[in-house]
């Protein structure tokens, strides 16, 4: 563990480079994963941790071309946040550093001046080796501080858990320590007039500029439904709250409705904190039915897939599947299928079911796609291609390219679960096998899909097939 924090839970904190704080001008919190200034609990950590050594706070974030699989969408959206969460930084006192650089070799350059080094944490296996190269780079002591977890994971289980009814218990035995007010601590000296010399970084407010300085893939355009920001993301919930949340039980998984939070980009960019999200929906919802399925997607489903690529180091590959689920595709990839489609045919929404082009198309327009329509979509890929290892690498890209929220731990477990994870064998359907089946006639009988398609078109029509310019 790491220094006392009267704030902070001490199951969220992890000393990735145990020892005192050093002599230094500030105390540097490496932002990265939680990309906001509220309810952050590893920003909070460095504000306890400067005030108690009489120091002020500096934030770093290390701005990378090379995230593995984000584009000009993705790198948009968070632009657009971090310029909000500069401005939100600075009105609490804390220096906002932007450096195109490598976030770890970033952090550890910052952390050259600081007495200590507060990182927040991340899940995925970049985000992983990023914080160990700064742990081993730092010349002062290192911090980690979950925030982007209702329950911190290792607390929640100490191994991967089979399905959501394993792991709900031990989430459920914790919420009364862990889903409560989050406490804000004020800064006692601000860096806002620190000298930072060659150190000093980018311009946060210029996103167009920052945009066109990346060497990035510029094939994915940005959206214009999405706007990246913790405001938009307040507002989006304060929506939700007071118009959706009382349908949101029963009407969340009709495709053609809205009757959904659409707060995920957010959760995966950490522009909202979800422990913000569950406090303000049970203490504010009027709908019981839609509090308690609200907070079982939030917390239950949502840590279900953190879980998962923490323990399962093979989380987005085939080999993730459980082993009757292989054994039961491996068995259907022998015979053959009676429609099959090539990658660029699927990826451009070219086949002859319209329900299942209707929901590619909305992925590569508006940057998601509803929920229902994410499951059938990936059943029906696993359907038309001969070789199941195949089908899911394809879903997986296709996913992470044009879904905003791709690349997030509910990115990977959703895929997965296409294809048996965190399921169980169902009853032997052709293509298959056990792993459990979506049909269009399922579709028509519990929806009106045809409307569902409509809408779709009809953003279509007005954004263009890749989105705006």
């Amino acid at each position: 563990m790491s220094s006392a924090s009267s704030v902070i839970h001490p199951d969220r904190v992890q000393a990735l480079t145990p020892g005192p704080p050093r002599k230094g001008r500030y105390v540097l919190y490496w932002m990265q994963a939680s990309q906001r200034a509220t309810c952050n609990h590893a920003l909070e950590f460095a504000i306890e941790r400067g005030n108690a050594l009489g120091l002020p706070v500096v934030c770093v974030f290390g701005l990378t071309d090379g995230y593995p699989e984000a584009n000009e969408r993705h790198y948009a959206f968070m632009l657009e946040g971090l310029a909000v969460t500069a401005r939100e930084l600075e009105a609490r006192g804390v220096r906002f550093v932007l450096r195109h650089a490598d976030p770890a070799v970033a952090a550890a350059a910052m952390a050259k001046e600081a007495a200590e080094l507060v990182a927040d944490r991340g899940y995925l296996r970049v985000q992983r080796a990023w914080r160990e190269k700064a742990a081993q780079l730092a010349a002062c002591p290192m911090t980690q501080v979950e925030s982007d977890a209702v329950v911190p994971v290792e607390t929640a289980s100490d191994k991967e858990e089979y399905a959501a009814r394993t792991l709900r218990p031990r989430i459920n035995r914790w919420l009364p320590t862990f889903l409560m007010p989050f406490e804000t601590v004020k800064l006692k000296r601000d860096s806002l007039g620190l000298r930072l010399n060659e150190l000093d970084g980018l311009d946060a407010q210029d996103v167009d500029g920052l945009l066109a300085k990346l060497k990035i893939d510029r094939s994915v355009k940005r959206v214009s439904g999405y706007i990246g920001g913790p405001d938009r993301a307040r507002a989006l919930l304060d929506r939700f709250i007071k118009t959706t949340l009382g349908v949101y039980a029963e009407g969340r998984n009709e495709p053609k409705a809205e009757h959904v939070s659409s707060l995920s980009p957010y959760l995966h960019f950490g522009q909202i904190s979800p422990l913000e999200a569950a406090l303000r929906v049970r203490d504010e919802g009027k709908s019981p039915e839609g509090v308690e399925r609200f907070l079982e997607e939030l917390i239950v489903r949502r840590e279900l897939s953190i879980n998962f690529v923490h323990y399962n180091r093979q989380y987005d590959r085939y080999e993730c599947l459980p082993s009757w689920a292989r054994a039961t595709l491996a068995e259907q990839a022998r015979k053959p299928r009676k429609e099959t489609y090539t990658a660029a045919q699927l990826e451009a929404g070219e086949t002859r079911d319209e329900y299942w082009n209707a929901a590619q198309h909305e992925m590569v327009v508006a940057g998601k796609m509803h929920n229902t329509m994410r499951m059938y979509w990936g059943k029906r890929i696993l359907e038309w291609m001969q070789d199941p290892a195949e089908a899911f690498r394809l879903t997986l890209a296709l996913n992470n390219k044009y879904e905003l929220d791709g690349r997030d731990p509910n990115s990977f477990a959703g895929v997965a679960w296409c294809y048996g994870k965190h399921d169980r064998p169902w009853t032997p359907r052709e293509a298959f096998g056990t792993v459990r089946s979506m049909t269009a006639s399922g579709l028509e009988r519990k929806y009106d899909i045809e409307e569902y398609v409509r809408k779709v078109e009809g953003e279509r029509k007005e954004e263009g097939l890749f989105g705006r310019s």
